[in-house]
């Protein structure tokens, strides 16, 4: 038998796991908790879990401000988490934590969205359960929904899409694909990407691997393509990168295509000097981190 270290059996190595020629997957990163929805005594958040799809399962959690008015109807903020499209969860206490504070501080509706991930669910579920979970809000349009603090609290007029790593590329795939075939009854006023993983470092294999049905390194989705670029279905981009971050690249990249893809909309980028890779999340209270989450909530009611 081979000692517990001993990976010779080992066919793939990457960033969040490795796999063994028996097909097993090991995961390389710590776990996570998964946090009840609840009501913050503190902020006066309240939170709920709803059910969008059982075949695939898809679902979300609901935040929603101390503020909630039905006579003052506020922004909704659709939240893509990260985690390399194989870990995480919108019920993690990580991105609870997170997605409540900018409920709470930017006064606005948020629906942080779980989908699919590797090796249970692989690519594309992620990007399809992400865009069925965001006609699930769009549904809400007319006030007739079936969540209830959807149809009495938030405007649907103004929404915004967001997330982070992984969660920044999907983000961006959903509002090339607003852009593309529409969301009725839906206006998108803008996308929020935060160290956005694109195409151009070694994770590019991952993303390969756990993408069966993948179209090379030219795939849109590790490359998005100007046209795709052009069409963005909202008005405004704002895209954070990180100094030491290893997609600090790929994100200004991503922000310079842009600018010269003919997109009619304004883009802005913020740089975090001396911080890595979803600094903000790890460490919230750092001064750098509530800065981030101010400059969030000023570019959402602006």
């Amino acid at each position: 038998m081979a000692a517990a270290d001993d990976h010779s059996d080992v066919e793939h190595v990457f960033r969040f796991f490795r796999v063994h020629k028996d097909g097993t997957i090991h995961r390389t990163h710590p776990s996570f908790d998964k946090i009840p929805a609840s009501d913050d005594l503190t902020t006066g958040v309240r939170s709920k879990d709803v059910t969008i799809s059982t075949d695939p399962p898809v679902s979300a959690r609901i935040f929603v401000p101390k503020s909630a008015d039905p006579t003052r109807k506020l922004p909704l903020l659709f939240y893509v988490h990260g985690g390399g499209f194989c870990m995480q969860s919108a019920f993690s206490s990580r991105y609870h934590g997170y997605v409540s504070t900018i409920c709470s501080s930017a006064d606005v509706i948020a629906v942080s969205v779980e989908y699919g991930l590797f090796p249970t669910r692989p690519i594309p579920a992620c990007y399809e359960d992400s865009w069925a979970a965001l006609q699930w809000v769009a549904a809400h349009a007319n006030g007739t929904g079936s969540d209830q603090w959807l149809n009495e609290y938030a405007d649907l007029n103004r929404v915004f899409i967001g997330g982070e790593s992984a969660g920044g590329n999907i983000t961006h795939t959903l509002v090339s694909r607003v852009g593309s075939v529409g969301l009725p009854g839906v206006k998108v006023v803008g996308a929020i990407l935060s160290h956005p993983y694109f195409g151009g470092t070694d994770d590019d294999k991952m993303w390969l691997y756990i993408n069966k049905e993948n179209e090379g390194l030219q795939d849109r989705r590790l490359k998005p393509a100007a046209e795709d670029l052009r069409r963005l279905g909202c008005e405004k981009v704002l895209v954070f990168v990180a100094e030491k971050d290893h997609l600090n690249g790929v994100g200004k990249s991503y922000v310079e295509e842009l600018k010269k893809s003919g997109w009619k909309g304004s883009v802005e980028m913020k740089e975090n000097k001396g911080k890595d890779h979803c600094f903000h999340l790890q460490a919230p209270k750092d001064e750098q981190a509530v800065d981030l989450v101010k400059t969030v909530c000023s570019f959402i009611n602006s």
